[in-house]
């Protein structure tokens, strides 16, 4: 993948895709890749990711039966906040991915996943733990917004938090997958007016020359 859609493909080392279980059911969306994740070309390689794998396992899964991704592929310089038209210019490959795996639940890792899967402003100190029924892309998913590990590793008190969130997520992935919107049906095709053959005229006989006047004709002499 060389994506040059906007400035970050001239800092990053390498494009941070995603990775995990294909057919994954449950989908994870963090932030941004790293200065790990740059270098080996994985999501949640460091810190966080030992974190985000010791809540997986506390609730019986492993990182291989799920799926990770970024909102953005490639890493801000110094690990800044996303930019606008950063987010706006990958957003596109997220929601492929979305198609693609076709996840059951979604997780959002933190404020700016979780803003742009719900298309709404609200920060993640709400909306945390509660799962919600959403169209990401073209496919409805049980989003379920939970704070970002690299947060949680600093803070105890949050980090109690998103274990207890992650607890009830056997939970959400029980309730299945939701209804899924009906396809957009492609406009049919204008109705062609039928016109009646106009019927073909018979072409008019050449017109004869005139027989000369014989009173103009003795005016000439």
């Amino acid at each position: 993948m060389g994506c040059v859609r906007c400035p970050l493909h001239q800092t990053r080392t390498t494009v941070v895709f995603g990775a995990g279980n294909a057919d994954a059911e449950l989908m994870f969306v963090g932030e941004a890749p790293g200065a790990h994740e740059d270098k080996q070309g994985l999501p949640f390689v460091g810190q966080a990711g030992k974190l985000l794998d010791k809540l997986l396992s506390e609730i019986g899964l492993e990182r291989r039966e799920v799926f990770v991704v970024n909102v953005l592929k490639c890493r801000p310089p110094g690990n800044r906040d996303p930019h606008p038209g950063e987010i706006e210019s990958c957003q596109e490959y997220l929601w492929r991915q979305v198609d693609l795996i076709e996840p059951t639940v979604i997780c959002t890792l933190g404020n700016f996943s979780t803003k742009l899967l719900r298309g709404d402003p609200t920060g993640i100190t709400r909306l945390h733990g509660v799962p919600e029924v959403r169209v990401v892309g073209a496919r409805a998913v049980r989003l379920y917004p939970l704070f970002h590990p690299a947060a949680a590793l600093y803070t105890p008190r949050m980090l109690e938090t998103l274990r207890a969130d992650f607890q009830r997520l056997p939970e959400v992935l029980m309730l299945g997958p939701p209804q899924q919107p009906e396809p957009v049906a492609a406009p049919p095709p204008p109705e062609l007016e039928i016109l009646e053959p106009v019927p073909e005229l018979e072409p008019e006989s050449p017109l004869a020359p005139a027989e000369p006047d014989p009173a103009a004709q003795l005016g000439l002499f």
